[in-house]
């Protein structure tokens, strides 16, 4: 286990043409090693994007990277750093949260509309210190909390959390 006061999250993955942000907690202990978003071998996340933009999930982490980045997008954590003991989201020690920038995320990249949570967690943080934070001006972000892609989520089967994150490809309407 990963036994340190202090984690540190991972710059976004993020382009010029993101429509779409995909937003994680922290990284676990396993995506910290390999210095990669969602790094666990088990973790249902590059299996879901593959299928869903028809790419290979064994490529390389760049390659990846980049697919998403072609595809419109995005994906970061709610929290920039925190303290926790191994890698579930129950472990965060809230008193030691630092959130990321997200009203000068959101500024840069004023084409995200939609904002999917990957789990409970990560919406619950952002909600109660994120939303109440950003002003009117990004009123039109439209948010969905998702079925987490953790292997410790083992409520659902690849093949209904592959389902439910359909939605990511659908057009925000308002």
């Amino acid at each position: 286990m990963i036994n340190r006061s202090d984690i540190e999250g991972f710059a976004p993955i993020v382009s010029g043409n993101a429509t779409v942000l995909i937003l994680g907690t922290m990284p676990s202990e396993a995506s910290l090693l390999r210095q990669q978003y969602y790094g666990h071998s088990r973790n249902a996340f590059w299996p879901i994007m593959s299928a869903l933009y028809g790419f290979n999930p064994e490529l390389g982490y760049q390659r990846r990277k980049e697919m998403l980045m072609e595809n419109g997008v995005a994906v970061w954590d709610v929290l920039q750093s925190c303290s926790r003991l191994g890698s579930l989201d129950a472990n965060i020690k809230q008193s030691t949260l630092v959130t990321n920038d997200f009203a000068g995320f959101f500024t840069e990249y004023s084409l995200i509309k939609s904002i999917f949570f990957n789990g409970k967690m990560a919406e619950k943080l952002y909600r109660k210190r994120i939303f109440p934070a950003l002003n009117q001006r990004f009123s039109y972000l439209e948010y969905r909390c998702l079925p987490s892609t953790s292997p410790a989520y083992a409520a659902l089967k690849f093949e209904q959390k592959l389902e439910a994150w359909k939605v990511i490809k659908e057009p925000v309407v308002k």
